[in-house]
């Protein structure tokens, strides 16, 4: 997996892959159309964000390049690469719990906060892509 050069792109599959953790200067895309919602992109190799018609959806410490993300509306699924290890936080569902996996192995259940916020730390490595799946529990 490559970083996204043109910062958010909708891949065959009808997913979005977007980021690029090796731009020294932040670096956005505002009003990106995909499945009838408007996407925002702001990255670089400190942080990468992305928002959903203005709503948080994803944002990763250090910047990462995430590929298929695809959001359901029992969780979300994702492959995510960067330099180095990465916090990562996204908006679900608020006080739900979810089965978080990461490279098939099951990392365990975690409940988001009121504001539907789950953070999860990610072991990452270079031009190494790490499958993320996160599930919802009942």
């Amino acid at each position: 997996m490559a970083v996204v050069e043109e910062l958010i792109r909708t891949e065959n599959n009808e997913t979005l892959s977007f980021g690029n953790y090796r731009l020294d200067t932040k670096s956005k895309v505002d009003n990106f159309e995909f499945g009838g919602d408007l996407y925002k992109v702001k990255t670089f190799k400190e942080i990468t964000k992305l928002e959903r018609n203005g709503m948080f959806v994803y944002e990763s410490v250090p910047g990462t390049t995430v590929s298929q993300l695809h959001v359901t509306d029992s969780g979300v699924d994702f492959k995510v690469e960067g330099p180095e290890d990465a916090q990562i936080t996204l908006e679900l569902e608020e006080q739900s719990e979810y089965e978080v996996t990461v490279n098939g192995v099951n990392a365990g259940h975690m409940k988001t906060n009121l504001g539907g916020k789950l953070s999860l730390s990610v072991e990452l490595s270079e031009d190494t892509p790490v499958a993320v799946q996160i599930e919802k529990i009942g």
